[in-house]
């Protein structure tokens, strides 16, 4: 009877039954998900792939501030099955990360970038753990301590000489400059090494690996991050590229990290190693009941591997920019010129105590920090449990990204933002209430407990670069075959860092009592 029955019932084509089932998944995503579960508004998803399509490969930043033009400045998207909040406020940035940091520290899995290229000991890229927190405070110690950058000031002075020579004598290499100057610091303080030239080992290990990792994509962002069981795609079948060239990361990782330890242990059994953060966790360890052991080593390692990798193509890049910045818009140059001059004088250099008297200079640089962020995106955060956040749920294990570029494009903080500007903060500090907000300091640095622990460190070295380079060097527009002055454009390479595109640039010494001093101050800093 009843299978009579039913059989006998009029039944839609295959067609409409389809349609309607798609139409049901249409109602079920945009209304009962998303609007019973209070979550922020996005694209609609796609089935399986999510919104993952819908985000290009390169320039996500600017992507991502479009979306934010139709869906707001908090943005709910689902990477395949990884819920995923994008931000394009500071306000909401630092009500979440920063404020919220307890729930929104930790990081979500990066298959590609530690499982197979072996960057897992690298803080930057690790859960909020215990572990985690020993290598922050490892680092914290060498780069925030005050009485550490004291006592790092005279080699900061020493090396901002070499790059101020370096440039006089071959200043088309300037970019190669800056990096062995950055290099050169980092290197110093972490494995007590002392850069000698752009041919040094501890540059050419650490800048093939960093660059190699950075040119493989942003972590958390490719395929087997969101389907990590491709991590077992064999090498030998096709479409395998990416995968060895992770592995062949992994083996310039290996070497970038163990090397330059290897030295310092090398160095302290002749007994002719220099202080450094690496060698006095040595000795801490080895003191210790058990003495050291591999996982303390690799954690050492670890640390000390981070510190190149994070500051110093992000630096370098800062520097970068400074000489595009003159170049493009020499009525800047001239006016922090002239304040050098007024402050300065022309028989002495710019140290670190000048800073307070330069208030132009400090605008300068706070414009550097916010017209070209150099990581856009920033490294992810993961939340660790539900939270509500302006009537929306973010739902745990939420891959939290903050669109540090856009965050800098906002016209109504930042009038005008794609012009280089630094008048617009000159009377930031009489609102104290809008600098977490506006000043780009606490943005391009990061978030929260993610703040980068080296930032005071790096800030000081941008400062005494450029006020050195003010100080003693003349810098403008190149002129092509026809004599016509060559206005470069603010252009950049795609990537977890932005690398500006090569432009040309004229640089050359202000005076031959400029060449003088420089002369005499880096032979009696040596």
């Amino acid at each position: 009877m009843f299978s009579s029955t039913f059989t006998s019932l009029p039944f839609p084509p295959t067609g409409v039954l389809i349609g309607i089932i798609l139409l049901c998944r249409v109602v079920y995503t945009r209304w009962i998900r998303n609007k019973l579960s209070h979550r922020p508004p996005g694209p609609d998803p796609i089935p399986f792939f999510g919104n993952i399509l819908q985000l290009p490969m390169e320039y996500q930043e600017r992507a991502i501030w479009e979306m934010g033009k139709k869906y707001g400045n908090i943005i709910y998207a689902r990477f395949f099955r990884r819920h995923t909040i994008m931000i394009n406020s500071a306000e909401v940035a630092q009500d979440l990360l920063a404020k919220r940091s307890v729930n929104y520290s930790d990081r979500p899995p990066f298959i590609l970038q530690c499982e197979l290229m072996g960057w897992d000991s690298v803080a930057i890229l690790m859960p909020y753990t215990a572990r985690y927190r020993k290598h922050r405070k490892w680092i914290h110690d060498a780069f925030m301590n005050k009485n550490n950058l004291l006592t790092y000031r005279p080699m900061q002075k020493r090396e901002t000489y070499t790059l101020l020579s370096g440039l006089m004598s071959t200043p088309e290499e300037f970019t190669s400059h800056f990096l062995r100057f950055t290099a050169g610091t980092i290197a110093e303080i972490t494995f007590g090494h002392t850069v000698t030239g752009l041919n040094d080992i501890y540059i050419h290990l650490s800048d093939k690996a960093a660059g190699a990792t950075v040119e493989a994509g942003s972590p958390g962002s490719m395929l087997v991050d969101f389907i990590p069981i491709l991590k077992y795609w064999p090498t030998w079948l096709p479409g395998s590229s990416w995968k060895t060239n992770a592995l062949s990361i992994r083996k310039l990782g290996k070497d970038m990290t163990d090397i330059p330890y290897d030295m310092v242990k090398q160095k302290m059994a002749a007994g002719t190693a220099k202080p450094s953060m690496v060698s006095s966790l040595i000795e801490e360890f080895t003191q210790k009941e058990g003495g050291l052991t591999a996982e303390d080593e690799n954690d050492i390692k670890g640390a000390a591997a981070v510190l190149y990798g994070a500051g110093t193509e992000t630096s370098a890049n800062i520097f970068t920019e400074f000489i595009l910045v003159m170049v493009k818009y020499p009525h800047i140059f001239k006016k922090a010129q002239e304040e050098i001059d007024r402050v300065i004088g022309f028989d002495r250099l710019p140290d670190f105590d000048d800073r307070e008297s330069l208030p132009y200079l400090n605008c300068v640089i706070k414009e550097l920090y916010r017209w070209h962020p150099p990581t856009p995106l920033g490294v992810p955060h993961y939340s660790m449990k539900d939270d509500e956040y302006l009537g929306y749920n973010i739902p745990a294990k939420s891959m939290m990204i903050a669109n540090i570029w856009g965050m800098t494009r906002n016209a109504d903080a930042y009038p005008n933002p794609e012009e280089f500007i630094p008048e617009r903060f000159e009377d930031l500090e009489k609102s104290p209430s809008q600098v977490d907000l506006k000043d780009p300091y606490n943005l391009i640095f990061g978030f929260g407990r993610r703040q980068c622990p080296a930032q005071v460190f790096a800030d000081l070295n941008i400062f005494l670069v450029v006020s050195n380079i003010l100080a003693t060097m003349d810098i403008s527009r190149a002129r092509d075959e026809n004599g016509v002055e060559i206005d470069p454009p603010h252009a950049y390479k795609s990537g977890f860092v932005h690398h500006l595109l090569p432009f040309k640039c004229a640089i050359r010494p202000r005076s031959q009592k400029a060449v003088d001093m420089v002369t005499q101050f880096l032979a009696s800093s040596i």
